[in-house]
């Protein structure tokens, strides 16, 4: 025999359930004159045939004729005191769920006119507030008829929503800023976020609360990775090693990666191949004797490792450059052969 339910309530904090339904499986057995406890930031949502009828408030509610006049009408028949009717109830949180941490997976491109590559890689991390604030529209379309709903299962859809509203905002300001201001305007883009993205929430039945940004800074992808998304080709791809190995080389003889924080910043590339470039041909016409700076001389005819040792960058770098044509040399089997007129001349270049 079907069990009676006299009194329907969901005592549960719900600390991160924004749903609970009841019962979690089935249906419940519910009669007039049965009670509804509803406890203060939730809402009670009746659902009968997986259409949402009438709901309720906070407080103790008595099932009427009166109070779930739409429930009645579509049972349509008469009750008595003994007469069980089916349904299910949705409690919903209503509460504000505060501090919704949010980050940029990928960094995010825009336009820096007149800098390096003309384009700047930012990333960014801060956190988002959202209630709900149509549960009958949450329940029917994102809820369905699970027995729980999680914070798990909406995040990643709301900052997936949130990121796309960030990233629309960044490329309007960019148009009009630098990447140096758009640091400055977190507060600012922030706002707009959290307008842009309202209309988006309230689809689901959400009201995006806030929207802050904790940090906006340039991107540290590497090389190999900013290669990878498109951004560069192989020509400044070899030349940005050149330029970070030859930079670098006092602090890490061995070559380094430090092609990053330059390139997210937006930095003037030019200026850094100018510097590094100049400093690597001063280096190339001193004196044989003249081992004070540790600079190999340049002879006639000189291997890749001969070359990169003037360079002060990696064999393979010297090979990167003869194969993309911006270092002339003369392949002899499998080996290659630089003048030294060829390697001045990538120096000038």
């Amino acid at each position: 025999m079907a069990r009676i339910f006299d009194v329907v309530e969901y005592p549960s904090e719900m600390a991160d359930e924004v749903v609970h339904r009841f019962p979690e499986a089935g249906i419940a057995d519910l009669r007039l004159g049965s009670q509804v406890i509803v406890r203060e930031a939730q809402q009670a949502v009746f659902f009968r045939d997986g259409q949402a009828l009438d709901s309720f408030g906070p407080g103790r509610h008595t099932i009427t004729t009166a109070n779930i006049p739409v429930l009645i009408n579509l049972i349509g028949k008469a009750f008595n005191d003994r007469t069980p009717f089916t349904a299910e109830v949705y409690f919903v949180s209503m509460k504000e769920f505060v501090d919704r941490k949010w980050g940029t997976p990928q960094p995010i491109i825009v336009r820096n006119p007149g800098m390096g590559l003309g384009v700047a890689l930012l990333q960014g991390f801060g956190t988002y507030s959202f209630q709900v604030s149509d549960p009958q529209q949450f329940v029917t379309q994102i809820v369905g008829a699970q027995g729980t709903y999680n914070l798990s299962e909406i995040e990643n859809r709301l900052r997936t929503m949130l990121l796309s509203k960030l990233q629309d905002i960044l490329g309007e300001t960019a148009a009009k800023h630098s990447v140096v201001d758009l640091i400055g305007l977190t507060e600012e883009i922030g706002a707009g976020v959290r307008a842009k993205g309202q209309d988006d929430f309230k689809a689901v039945g959400l009201t995006l609360k806030s929207f802050y940004i904790g940090n906006l800074k340039p991107s540290e992808k590497s090389a190999e990775e900013l290669r990878a998304m498109g951004m560069l080709d192989m020509n400044v791809y070899t030349q940005l090693q050149a330029a970070d190995a030859m930079r670098d080389a006092a602090r890490n003889p061995s070559g380094g990666a430090g092609l990053t924080a330059g390139i997210g910043a937006g930095m003037g590339i030019g200026n850094v191949l100018s510097q590094s470039l100049q400093g690597a041909a001063q280096n190339a016409q001193q004196p044989a004797g003249g081992a004070a700076s540790g600079t190999p001389a340049m002879s006639a005819v000189m291997t890749p490792a001969e070359a990169a040792a003037v360079l002060r960058v990696s064999e393979e770098d010297v090979v990167a450059a003869i194969k993309s044509g911006q270092l002339k040399a003369k392949q002899i089997g499998n080996a290659y052969r630089i003048s030294k007129e060829a390697l001045e001349e990538f120096l000038r270049s």
